[in-house]
């Protein structure tokens, strides 16, 4: 039994004749005939009363086409799920990242892929940089947001670029001497107490920190330990101390802080977006398109560090990527 069979059954049930039914179809009639016949010996029943009045449905007739009419609506929705799979509109991306990507460039990527995609179901996952690298080459994971490209085993596997360059910066309360400085020295730091971030994410950070205060910085040995980026702020505007961070800490003021430049200036690990170089999914192409839109200089980053490993990026619904 095939789908043509059940449209034939259902244009003969709407127009009750034989001649009429086939030229709606845009065949002929013996033809026809001959298919509902058949339809009726492989049902094992008599679907249709023929009558000088017309043709009707018989008891068994109208269960049948009921089940028909939802048979070919569940085809036709079939079609539409996997075209929408295919352009990536459905699915799921699974996300990891680290916390400083919140303040930029996750909003404005994940609000407007929302909105593109609103059934896509995004599964999300706040970690440090090891375990989002981690979990992104043993396929736990399409996508992570880590501090520094992944490294280790596995990482050869993925395609990893830069999203975000930071430097480190001060961060105070407005009562605070410092509030209203452009920057602040290290000497300056060094007569002040710290805020600092502590984690699995922190290493390269601390090792910053202290290659710029020095071998015996007793000021970062007394530091407070913030979980955050977005803590260090609310502890500097606490009057704790001043709290030490990536200058994307800029693009999420709080009332009661000031920012300061630290001289002189210290770089900070890149915010560095990856994905596995093997993964063709269309969601994940579909999200990479709306990094490209969100992130200055990214699209010839993806394109060249694609290129260089030999592997297509994901293709978009709407946007073919060009090979490598």
């Amino acid at each position: 039994m095939e789908a043509r069979h059940l449209r034939y059954a259902l244009a003969l049930a709407e127009r009750g004749h034989f001649g009429r039914a086939a030229r709606s179809l845009g065949i002929a009639q013996p033809p026809l005939s001959k298919q509902i016949a058949d339809l009726e010996r492989e049902a094992g029943a008599r679907l249709f009363d023929r009558t000088r009045q017309g043709v009707f449905p018989t008891a068994a007739g109208e269960a049948f086409l009921a089940r028909a009419r939802r048979a070919l609506e569940e085809m036709a929705a079939a079609t539409v799920d996997a075209g929408r799979a295919v352009r990536g509109e459905t699915g799921r991306l699974r996300l990891g990242f680290v916390a400083s990507a919140l303040i930029d460039p996750l909003p404005d990527v994940l609000g407007q892929f929302g909105r593109e995609r609103p059934d896509v179901r995004l599964e999300l996952h706040e970690m440090a940089s090891g375990r989002g690298a981690a979990a992104l080459v043993a396929g736990e994971l399409d996508v992570a947001v880590t501090l520094g490209a992944p490294r280790g085993a596995g990482a050869e596997q993925l395609v990893s670029v830069p999203v975000g360059h930071d430097h480190l910066i001060a961060v105070v309360g407005g009562r605070h001497p410092y509030a209203g400085q452009a920057s602040v020295s290290v000497d300056q730091l060094r007569r002040q107490p710290l805020i600092v971030a502590a984690g699995e994410d922190e290493p390269a950070v601390a090792a910053g920190l202290r290659l710029l205060l020095g071998e015996d910085a007793a000021a970062l040995e007394d530091a407070t330990v913030a979980r955050d980026v977005h803590t260090i702020m609310g502890l500097a505007a606490c009057g704790i101390g001043v709290g030490l961070g990536p200058s994307r800490m800029r693009e999420a003021p709080r009332p009661g802080i000031s920012f300061c430049e630290v001289a002189p200036r210290t770089a900070l690990p890149d915010l560095v977006l990856s994905f596995a170089d093997r993964d063709r999914s269309p969601v994940l192409g579909a999200f990479l398109d709306v990094v490209r839109t969100n992130c200055p200089h990214v699209e010839a980053a993806l394109d060249r560090r694609a290129a260089r490993a030999r592997v297509p990026l994901p293709e978009s619904s709407d946007r073919r990527r060009p090979t490598a």
